[in-house]
């Protein structure tokens, strides 16, 4: 049986490995990646992801279009909306960090080899042939992909609708000084790939313990559980020797770009974080998946 010879079903990635044949080198690497895009993208669970991710900066522009506004209450972001617009997406993408964010990454990792595994696929897809590291490097920049549609997912609506209630102009930055519309998308911009970024590292986590079971549930629970626990020690004093080096620590540092001047010392030591953790994880699912013994 061949992996055309597949059964389509839910999930399935029969079908897509037909057309992989017998291309080579960065045209086999396309179309495989173009592959793994739509089936990234065809996935009811995760278009219903992407609708979630939507909806809560909606829900937060309208919250606090009908709240009595109160005097320091809330994150500068949130307390800044009604001033304008864009801040809706930076309070929502400072909301959705902290579990939406990462959940989406966890489903889409979990599913990227152990998802393959489960259904029966992995194998098949290999002997279309793929080389195992061509694959491994193609899942995580499907991942990478689906880490910024997750970001536009928030940002994009969060715009029209913060724009569309609250209005634009003149931006109000943290530190008191006004910048103009462009300088503000600019900024919003930088602050979505940052996010973009921090979530990619996290992808890479998740695609080694995708490597390390056939449980794609497994996998997305594991790598919440992680994402959880970072949390928790980034909250705690006594270890605090520990925070420099939790991607949590940093995932916020995007508001330093509503400074005047920027202040990029914070965000530029969590890229090179996230570079850290992306090639410390991949080169750890790489040597899992590259000996590993493909039964399923």
């Amino acid at each position: 049986m061949s992996a055309a010879d597949l059964p389509a079903g839910p999930g399935s990635t029969a079908g897509r490995t037909a057309p992989l044949r017998p291309a080579a080198g960065g045209r086999g690497a396309l179309r495989l990646l173009g592959s793994e895009l739509r089936l990234i993208g065809g996935r009811r669970r995760n278009q219903a992801g992407l609708l979630v991710l939507a909806a809560v900066p909606v829900v937060i522009a309208i919250a606090v279009k009908i709240s009595t506004p109160r005097a320091g209450r809330g994150p500068d972001f949130i307390s800044s909306i009604t001033s304008n617009g864009l801040f809706v997406p930076l309070a929502a993408l400072t909301v959705e960090m902290g579990m939406f964010l990462p959940l989406a990454m966890s489903m889409l990792s979990g599913d990227a080899v152990a998802g393959e595994a489960n259904i029966g696929t992995l194998r098949y897809l290999l002997t279309v042939p793929v080389g195992r590291t061509r694959l491994l490097l193609v899942k995580y920049l499907s991942l990478v992909i689906g880490a910024v549609w997750g970001v536009l997912a928030v940002v994009i609506p969060g715009a029209l609708v913060g724009v569309a209630i609250f209005g634009t102009g003149a931006m109000t930055t943290l530190s008191g000084t006004q910048i103009g519309l462009g300088a503000a998308l600019w900024r919003l911009t930088l602050a979505s790939l940052y996010v973009a970024a921090g979530l990619a590292a996290l992808a890479a986590i998740g695609l080694f313990i995708s490597s390390l079971t056939e449980q794609p549930i497994a996998a997305a629970i594991s790598l919440m559980i992680i994402t959880a626990a970072m949390w928790i020690l980034d909250g705690i004093d006594q270890v605090a020797w520990l925070h420099p080096w939790l991607l949590v620590d940093h995932y916020l540092a995007f508001g330093d770009l509503l400074r005047d001047p920027i202040a990029g010392s914070g965000m530029g030591q969590g890229l090179l974080l996230y570079l850290a953790y992306a090639v410390v994880f991949w080169l750890a699912a790489w040597a899992r998946f590259a000996g590993k013994d493909i039964t399923s």
